[in-house]
């Protein structure tokens, strides 16, 4: 019976867009995905943090949400940048189709590259002027 196929585009938007809460790995690997709840955990436990007044800044806060988001853009990457040869072993060894990346893959690719760059170089920037000034930039 083919199974489900598993769209690699599709995917890397859902990482590029979603992949802080872990909708990609929900796609990909169903609910039973440890490490997609584990995205989706840093949601509550962001929240909880800030409702609790635990830390100063908000970065410091936020810091299971900003890593969790920061590792979904490195995970669009890798689900990007898979051969579609080694995709379809991999998600869709019975689906019967495929799998032919267009250029929209390498579109998103590119977006997801300058947007998670620019994403880390902030935190990292934002994060040492907290730690070292205490936050005398901003």
């Amino acid at each position: 019976m083919p199974s489900r196929h598993k769209n690699k585009t599709f995917a890397t938007l859902l990482a590029t867009v979603t992949g802080g809460i872990g909708l990609h790995r929900f796609y990909l690997h169903g609910a039973a995905d440890k490490w997609g709840w584990l995205h989706l955990a840093s949601v509550p436990v962001t929240l909880l943090v800030v409702w609790l007044g635990i830390g100063k800044h908000g970065l410091f806060q936020a810091a299971a949400l900003v890593l969790s988001v920061l590792l979904g853009f490195l995970e669009a990457l890798v689900l990007g940048l898979t051969p579609d040869d080694q995709w379809d072993q991999k998600f869709n060894p019975q689906s019967g189709k495929q799998t032919a990346s267009r250029w929209w893959l390498a579109l998103l690719l590119v977006i997801t590259l300058a947007i998670g760059a620019t994403a880390l170089v902030a935190t990292l920037a934002r994060g040492f002027d907290l730690l070292f000034t205490g936050g005398a930039f901003g």
